[in-house]
């Protein structure tokens, strides 16, 4: 009785075993099939095409598409920009391929704010916002290479407005005073007090010397211009020209005769006047 149990326990196990090493071998042998093992191929690149022309080259590899959309404006509208997995790939046929579109219209931002930044600094905040730099113009102003307006085809924009990505930004930046020259102003005749108040505004520096060492200047802003270097005409009698932030030298008496100011050619009423005001400022 003992030995037929033993003999039973032996077959069934060796039944058991025998159909689990059959049913390893065929799950191995049918894994190649179930995973489609050796249909893999090359993920094609699809970027830059048209949106319909990418979706339909990857349905015909049978492949799944789910698109999502971006906006770049240097490229074209429904254009694709990128693509996963990435060109060059092995993927299996039936696996999803995740697209990224240009957008057809781009979305709206708020012109962000570059007033008096630099320029480095405003191209790089606008390239952020997806914004591009138009044109470049420049004007003087003290604020060199500082961004001084913007623009959006001829209209002036504030921070804040809102304005398609992709736009042209024009910028107007200030390029300093150093390369801005002026027909040299005459101050002759005038007072320094007048002289002083006429030349700031043209940003020049001026510096008073004493036309007669033995003339005593007892009030300096009364004291009268009677020269000037350098002067409105040059010899040749064309006009002289000046930068702003020169030094412009002037000539000062305190009471100078009629003989003592030099009149130019364009100086006349300047000279004028100073001839009325001569007695009053004598007295």
């Amino acid at each position: 009785m003992k030995e037929k149990l033993r003999n039973s326990f032996l077959l069934n196990l060796a039944v058991v075993t025998t159909l689990g090493i059959l049913l390893y071998v065929l799950f191995f042998a049918s894994l190649n099939c179930i995973t489609r093992h050796g249909e893999e191929v090359a993920m094609p690149d699809v970027r830059g095409k048209k949106m319909d022309s990418a979706v339909s080259a990857l349905k015909t590899l049978n492949f799944e598409v789910l698109i999502d959309s971006t906006y770049d404006p240097t490229a074209r509208p429904l254009s694709v920009l990128k693509q996963m997995p990435d060109t060059g790939s092995f993927v299996k046929r039936g696996r999803t391929i995740f697209l990224t579109v240009n957008m057809l219209t781009p979305p709206k931002v708020p012109m962000p704010a570059i007033k008096d930044l630099s320029y480095r600094s405003a191209e790089m905040i606008l390239r952020n916002n997806k914004l591009i730099i138009g044109d470049t113009t420049y004007k003087p102003d003290i604020a060199t290479g500082a961004i001084l307006e913007a623009s959006l085809n001829g209209k002036a924009l504030n921070a804040g407005d809102m304005i398609p990505q992709g736009s042209k930004i024009d910028l107007i930046i200030g390029n300093g005073l150093g390369n801005t020259e002026w027909d040299v102003p005459n101050v002759t005749g005038m007072t320094v007090d007048e002289a002083m108040i006429y030349l700031n505004q043209f940003n020049l520096q001026p510096f008073l010397v004493s036309a007669n060492r033995l003339s005593e200047i007892t009030d300096t802003p009364s004291a009268i211009i009677t020269d000037q270097r350098p002067r409105e005409f040059n010899d040749a009698g064309a006009r002289n020209r000046i930068k702003m932030n020169d030094f412009i030298d002037l000539l000062i008496m305190q009471n100078p005769a009629q003989e003592d100011i030099h009149v130019s050619e364009g100086n006349t009423k300047a000279s004028e006047a100073v001839n009325n005001s001569k007695p009053q400022k004598r007295k």
